[in-house]
């Protein structure tokens, strides 16, 4: 039961749920991330920390890049589960599709000169 819970309270905050829903389009920096969202890059990075510590997330470096992907799910059934619920549901929030309409506009060289 205590994965099942690390992963519920994972996806309780509505920023964590945005984050998942924007690595569903593609792989982000935590600048494109804090970015898109208009999070400190802290806060941000605390949220993905979470998501990374329930198995929702993943991640990889690319020189001074870090790039953010979601899991493939295949370590937990939780997860698999609700990453795939997860890309069916809430594509007709308001809130999603504004966050994914922005997302082309959101470009890590712009942000944080690389």
């Amino acid at each position: 039961m205590r994965e099942f819970i690390k992963v519920m309270k994972a996806l309780s905050d509505p920023n964590r749920v945005k984050m998942i829903k924007l690595l569903q389009h593609r792989v982000l920096c935590v600048c494109e991330i804090k970015e898109a969202l208009g999070l400190a890059q802290s806060t941000a990075s605390k949220h993905l920390k979470l998501l990374e510590d329930a198995g929702l997330i993943t991640f990889s470096k690319d020189g001074l890049w870090v790039n953010y992907r979601l899991a493939d799910g295949s370590h937990s059934p939780y997860v698999s589960n609700l990453l795939g619920n997860l890309r069916h549901w809430l594509e007709d929030d308001p809130d999603i599709a504004k966050l994914v309409e922005h997302l082309p506009q959101v470009n890590r060289e712009t942000i944080c000169g690389g």
